[in-house]
């Protein structure tokens, strides 16, 4: 079983494109989505902070994106990342 199955597709598009990142990224900058920063601690990594935000970790690419940190979930302790709020405003970027 694919970690992903259970997942919600955005848009209708794969995980992880480049169209997606690009189309969350620029959205962030022009803050067109609510969205919080903080640094990570020690031990942290971006899929239980998207479990704790989302509500499932397999969320945790958009959290990556909108960091501008690449596609990897582990991160380095004191890497700033910025947090969507809502999952239904990124789902409104891409569809």
């Amino acid at each position: 079983m694919n970690r992903y199955t259970r997942t919600r597709l955005i848009g209708g598009k794969y995980f992880g494109t480049c169209d997606i990142e690009y189309r969350i990224r620029q959205a962030v900058g022009r803050r067109r989505v609510k969205t919080t920063s903080r640094a990570l601690v020690q031990g942290e990594r971006l899929d239980t902070i998207a479990a704790q935000h989302y509500g499932s970790g397999t969320y945790w690419w958009i959290i990556a994106a909108a960091s501008g940190i690449g596609w990897q979930a582990q991160v380095p302790a004191g890497t700033w990342i910025t947090i969507p709020m809502s999952l239904d405003e990124i789902m409104g970027l891409i569809i």
